[in-house]
Formats: structure tokens, C-alpha cells, sequence
């Protein structure tokens, strides 16, 4: 059973990772997420991080260091990980990795019912699916080489590597289900139960 979680959003999991490695205000927080696509594996945008930032704050995982003056920029808080933020980090990473859980991604959703469509749409969106992961598996293969090409040790892109190797995954599915659904019982027995007539 998952521990119950002070912050139980994933994207604090994040900010304690980047301020185990120093201390920073939430807007560099925010840049070095998508410099290093760090932004890719959570729900991220600017309000949502300042948000998670007061969450984190509140359950005493980090605290404000020094709020920094510029004559050309607002003033900015810099904030860093407190000893409770480190053993929260540690123990909410060692469990994510370590214990599998039930995940509710839509496209399992969508799977569910998809026998509520008409056979030969449901075999058409597919296929329509089917080129977007193309086209998505070929993006990630890019940045994936180009990152490794440029020196980045591939530790820091394993997330990348299995967001690839489930969309390699989906993709040979979806290849293997199209078919399926085109196949003359499955489309007379769909008739029969959502189009009697």
C-alpha cells in the first residue's frame, strides 16, 4: 500500500531532487526542468510549481535561504532542501522504484469501451494513433542521440528510454489490434449487440 504523502505530487518529488543539488529560486527551479526535459515526466506549468513550492515550504521539506534583491528583477526567494525534504526524497524515490502500482493512463480508458465504436472507425483512429506514436518514438530516438551525442551520461535520460520503450510497446499493440477489428465475426457480432437491425 502507498504511504501516504504530506505533498503528494510528483512534480515536489522533482524540486527536492534539483534543490538536493543546490539551493534556487522556483523560476530557475522551472528553467532547469525544461532545459533538461525533466518537465516531460510530470503535470508542469509555472503555477503549479510555485504551488507545489508553498506546499513543500508548509510541510517543512524546504525552507526559505535568502530572498535576493535585483534593481532589474523582482525580488526572488531562494529556497533549499531541509533534512526532512532529504529523507522525504530518498524514501518517496525508493518506493516509486521499487513498488509497482496501478496507473489509470487514458488510453487504457479508451480500450475499455473501445468496443462501443463502430468496428471500422475504431480500426481507423488507431491507425491514426499508430502514425502519431511513429512520429513521437522518432522525436524521442532524436533527442535521446542527440543528448548522448552532445555527452550527457545516459542515466539522465532513462526516463526517456522508458517512455520509449512503452510507446514501442503501445505501438506493436495498436499494429496487432487494427487487424483484429477488421475481422468479419468480430465485425458481425459487434452489429449484433450496438446496431441490431
Amino acid at each position: 500500500m502507498d504511504k501516504r504523502r504530506k505533498v503528494s505530487n510528483p512534480l515536489a518529488l522533482a524540486v527536492l531532487a534539483f534543490l538536493l543539488m543546490e539551493p534556487m529560486h522556483p523560476y530557475e527551479l522551472g528553467r532547469r526542468l525544461q532545459e533538461t526535459d525533466k518537465d516531460r515526466s510530470f503535470n508542469y506549468n509555472r503555477g503549479s510549481l510555485y504551488m507545489v513550492v508553498r506546499q513543500l515550504t508548509k510541510a517543512g521539506f524546504i525552507a526559505e535561504q535568502e530572498t535576493v534583491r535585483d534593481t532589474e528583477r523582482p525580488e526572488r526567494t531562494v529556497y533549499s532542501i531541509t533534512d526532512e525534504g532529504r529523507h522525504e526524497l530518498y524514501d518517496w524515490l525508493r518506493e516509486l522504484v521499487a513498488t509497482p502500482r496501478e496507473e489509470y493512463p487514458h488510453f487504457g480508458v479508451a480500450l475499455s469501451l473501445l468496443s462501443v465504436l463502430p468496428p471500422a472507425e475504431a480500426a481507423e483512429l488507431l491507425e491514426r494513433r499508430s502514425q502519431a506514436l511513429v512520429t513521437e518514438i522518432g522525436g524521442i530516438r532524436e533527442r535521446v542521440r542527440a543528448a548522448t551525442g552532445g555527452g550527457l551520461p545516459w542515466v539522465f535520460l532513462v526516463e526517456e528510454e522508458y517512455r520509449l520503450a512503452l510507446l514501442e510497446a503501445e505501438h506493436r499493440f495498436v499494429t496487432r489490434l487494427v487487424p483484429a477489428l477488421e475481422q468479419p465475426d468480430y465485425i458481425s457480432s459487434w452489429h449484433k449487440i450496438f446496431d441490431p437491425q
